[in-house]
């Protein structure tokens, strides 16, 4: 487990599988995505050490249904006066109360999903969704935390820009590996994907907060040159 320093509002959170962000507002703090089931633990000691209690935490702000974002939220809502968000289209599934889809893979990604096979996840824990969420939404935390719906990756993905601070967070529309900023993987809608990942390109944005991979800088001009490779290549 291993903590960022972003900036001095907003901390990465490396956890055991995947990552999730901290955004402190003076001393209220808000979690974007919450890692898998296990990741409570590894959460809280984080915010402890930080100088934190989890009693801090008010809200909980997740991009999609994926047990690798959503797997801690269960646990995380119980530590006191937690506020949970989602959009409306991923809320049933948070919940329980609808399964999940399952993606569509291209061929590659069927190959690496595969590959992947040995790191089976556990399942996220259904979780209470206190808010649900639509695009042109703004959440009290960040100066003004913009909603932004980004469909594709799950029929409900959101992105949130925090204008004020020029921070955008992706959730899985955005990927970064090895040093390469790209579209998402495992989608329900690869074509929806890529409409709102050129969506996220136009954002005026100087640090863009992935699901997967490095956050990275100047982001409204990384993802623009992103998109364009992306058409370039015809998809």
């Amino acid at each position: 487990m291993k903590t960022v320093e972003l900036r001095s509002e907003l901390h990465l959170l490396l956890l055991e599988f995947g990552q999730a962000y901290l955004w402190n507002d003076g001393g209220e703090l808000t979690l974007v995505d919450t890692g898998i089931a296990t990741s409570g633990g590894d959460i809280a000691a984080a915010i402890e050490k930080l100088g934190f209690r989890t009693s801090d935490v008010k809200r909980v702000v997740l991009t999609h249904f994926h047990e690798d974002h959503c797997g801690g939220a269960a646990e995380i809502s119980r530590w006191g006066d937690v506020i949970v968000l989602a959009h409306c289209l991923e809320a049933p599934v948070i919940r329980g109360d609808k399964p999940a889809p399952a993606p569509r893979f291209t061929d590659e990604e069927a190959a690496l999903h595969r590959s992947l096979g040995a790191h089976l996840l556990p399942p996220a824990p259904a979780c209470r969704v206190d808010r649900e969420l639509e695009d042109g939404d703004v959440i009290d935390f960040g100066g003004g935390a913009q909603v932004i719906h980004t469909p594709g990756h799950t029929d409900g993905s959101i992105a949130l820009h925090l204008p004020r601070f020029g921070v955008l967070f992706t959730g899985d529309t955005v990927a970064h590996v090895n040093g390469q900023i790209m579209p998402g993987v495992f989608n329900l809608d690869h074509a929806e994907m890529l409409r709102s990942f050129r969506r996220l390109a136009r954002i005026d944005a100087q640090l863009a907060c992935v699901g997967h991979g490095e956050p990275f800088p100047h982001a409204h001009a990384a993802l623009t040159a992103a998109a364009a490779a992306v058409s370039d290549l015809g998809t």
